[in-house]
């Protein structure tokens, strides 16, 4: 299993890369899997269930703050994309149930992070997401067609707490972490940049799967 950080990217260009990939996959090609690591613009995406009230923010202030607002074919309701935030790609037949899944590339994202000095993040099914003291670090979204996935995570490493602010994440209004404020609580220092953490996890999860 490969990997690759893309850098930043737009969600765009992400969608269009993993579901070229995911072609080819369904044509019979499972050398095509991979594992798609990067980071957005400052993006509100829409899943299929989210409701349009849930971004709280005016559109001229997300204009002003150079916010796009796309809906996105994943599961679940709204979330915020933007740099700060690493997405996990993973274009990959699912061979078990998702939310083994889900669990699996949550409890690699959980040993991370416990690598960077926040330990106790774990995966909780109902709402779905890593999860750190009652807070949400990373959230989930996948879709999948003839078993193969294409969308997933998003691990927030230093998103700036106001972007949250636009909207209701994930539609639950529960407070969201990330790994810059957890080590900050715990007397460390920032947390490392986002192409340092996605090495972390592009290694981690393409060595179990591969």
């Amino acid at each position: 299993m490969r990997w690759a950080w893309l850098g930043r990217i737009t969600h765009a260009d992400a969608v269009v890369r993993m579901e070229a990939t995911r072609e080819r996959v369904l044509a019979g090609d499972d050398g095509a899997q991979e594992l798609l690591l990067c980071e957005h613009p400052p993006t509100v995406t829409l899943g299929k269930s989210a409701e349009r009230d849930h971004v709280v923010a005016p559109a001229a202030l997300l204009a002003a703050r150079g916010v796009e607002v796309v809906p996105t074919s994943r599961g679940g309701d709204v979330t915020y994309h933007g740099p700060g935030q690493l997405m996990i790609y993973p274009v990959v037949r699912v061979r078990r149930s998702v939310v083994a899944f889900l669990a699996e590339i949550a409890g690699v994202l959980a040993d991370v992070a416990g690598e960077l000095g926040v330990p106790g993040a774990a995966w909780q099914r109902e709402p779905a997401g890593l999860w750190l003291d009652g807070a949400k670090l990373a959230a989930c979204g996948l879709h999948l067609r003839r078993q193969v996935a294409i969308h997933g995570w998003a691990l927030d490493v230093a998103t700036p707490p106001e972007m949250w602010t636009l909207i209701v994440p994930c539609g639950l209004g529960t407070p969201v972490m990330s790994l810059d404020r957890a080590r900050a609580a715990r007397g460390l220092g920032a947390a490392p940049a986002v192409d340092e953490v996605a090495a972390r996890v592009g290694a981690s999860l393409a060595s179990r799967w591969s």
